[in-house]
């Protein structure tokens, strides 16, 4: 990663221009063509050096609380399962751990009603009788600069 790449997610991630051309504008004060740019940041992404590309809001900010949620099913049942946690938009991703419990997701909603809903559905779905819980305490932060 060169001092251009550098400076690119630097600009991604603390000042990304909200207009028409987004990488233009960063390749306009880069001293780059738009096409350079967005090469470079596909060529990022290829080499797992981005990992994604979107918004991020601050969901408290938002009215919103989150809670990491963590359930055990057969391994027969791990596909049926993502599925099941996979319908809902305010769960905004999931991952199988070895051990128990397997799948762990998180789930980020506006109030404690739409949560109890959505685990209860899941439960319901999935014929468990139990999915753990554990809410958010502190924020973390999400980006990293680069050096």
């Amino acid at each position: 990663m060169d001092e251009k790449d550098k400076e690119i997610l630097r600009m991604m991630q603390d000042d990304f221009p909200i207009v028409p051309k987004p990488y233009k504008r960063i390749g306009d004060f880069l001293w780059m063509d738009e096409v350079s740019v967005i090469s470079r940041v596909v060529k990022m992404m290829q080499d797992g050096k981005i990992r994604y590309v979107g918004p991020y809001f601050n969901s408290a900010k938002l009215g919103y609380s989150g809670q990491l949620m963590a359930i055990n099913v057969p391994e027969d049942k791990i596909e049926a399962a993502a599925n099941a946690i996979n319908k809902y938009d305010e769960i905004t991703h999931n991952y199988l751990r070895a051990g128990e419990p397997n799948i762990w997701f998180t789930l980020m909603t506006p109030n404690e009603k739409r949560a109890e809903e959505i685990i209860e559905a899941i439960k319901k779905e999935l014929a468990i009788d139990e999915i753990l819980s554990f809410k958010s305490k502190k924020t973390f932060k999400i980006k990293v600069n680069p050096a």
